[in-house]
């Protein structure tokens, strides 16, 4: 870097990413399987920052500033070590199912073998594998892909003070009702076209993330995480299906209140619910009515799509 430049480099961050794991846990005749997408990160913020700064951002950043400035490869723990890492911990765990307790076992590894890591990060993605059923029996080791819903932890655990922050999510959830969803009301100017519905199909892929009150790895650990995340899936679905809605956004606010009211361990929740549109088909021209309460044929609109979010949390 030449001498006189006001540029530095303000974060470093690096690791493997999309690390795919499938662990099969074979219990007797019964057997489980887990099926995962994880990435890890390690991170070190410079300590010292010149008055001006451009800010460098990389696919995978370094854990030490020198690795970049100096081409110092000493203090890299390479990316492949960071695969390895993940393969042989799920090899020796028994919580690659639970995701939120597997990511905290990476990290902790990551903090205790290399004493220059101040953050170590891993993201994982659980995708759906359902036992099947078999002439009403569930088989012991065959599984179905019944959905492209999938499950998401997010753990930064922080050596300064030994603090965890954990993030659990439900992503591409599919639903839609037929009747039930209403959209009246609303404000209106001179560009409004939007025509009042009193009963609509409402379709959404419900994104949720939630985070944890606790930042301690002993509180962390002994969550019930499956139990929560089985939890806000049921909420959502329910809410959604039983829920008169005369919104998006008041249907989503209902399945937060429900989830932080029925999991306290839950600090903050948010929501994002991309509102799938189903438009009626014009059939007038052919002298068939699919209007009104004779709307039947509908349309399904790739996009535009309208997207509502939301976040929230306890208060106190």
């Amino acid at each position: 870097m030449a001498a006189n430049s006001n540029a530095y480099l303000k974060a470093t961050r690096y690791g493997k990413d999309l690390v795919r794991v499938m662990r099969v846990y074979r219990e007797g005749e019964t057997q489980r399987c887990t099926e995962l997408t994880v990435s890890t990160c390690h991170y070190e913020k410079p300590k010292s920052s010149p008055p001006f700064a451009i800010q460098v951002r990389l696919l995978l950043d370094g854990d030490i500033a020198t690795s970049y400035t100096h081409a110092d490869n000493s203090v890299v723990v390479t990316t492949d070590t960071c695969k390895n890492t993940v393969n042989i911990i799920a090899k020796k765990s028994q919580n690659v199912d639970n995701i939120e307790v597997f990511a905290q076992e990476i990290t902790e590894h990551v903090l205790k073998q290399y004493a220059h890591i101040s953050h170590a990060y891993v993201d994982i993605i659980k995708h759906k594998w359902t036992r099947l059923v078999v002439d009403g029996k569930p088989h012991p080791h065959s599984f179905v892909r019944d959905g492209e819903d999938v499950q998401t932890t997010s753990v930064v655990h922080q050596r300064a003070g030994n603090k965890i922050t954990v993030r659990s999510g439900l992503k591409k959830l599919l639903v839609l009702k037929t009747t039930g969803s209403a959209f009246h009301g609303f404000y209106k100017d001179q560009y409004t076209t939007l025509v009042p519905v009193w009963d609509r199909i409402f379709s959404t892929a419900v994104d949720a993330e939630w985070t944890f009150t606790a930042s301690d790895s002993q509180t962390l650990r002994h969550i019930n995480y499956p139990a929560i995340h089985a939890g806000v899936r049921k909420i959502t679905c329910d809410t959604f299906a039983t829920d008169d809605s005369a919104s998006v956004q008041a249907t989503m606010y209902l399945m937060q209140t429900t989830a932080l009211d029925q999991f306290p361990e839950i600090a903050e929740i948010s929501y994002a619910l991309p509102n799938k549109h189903y438009v009626g088909v014009d059939m007038s021209k052919f002298g068939i009515n699919n209007e009104g309460k004779n709307l039947e044929v509908y349309h399904p609109q790739a996009d535009p799509s309208g997207k509502l979010q939301r976040k929230r949390g306890h208060t106190g």
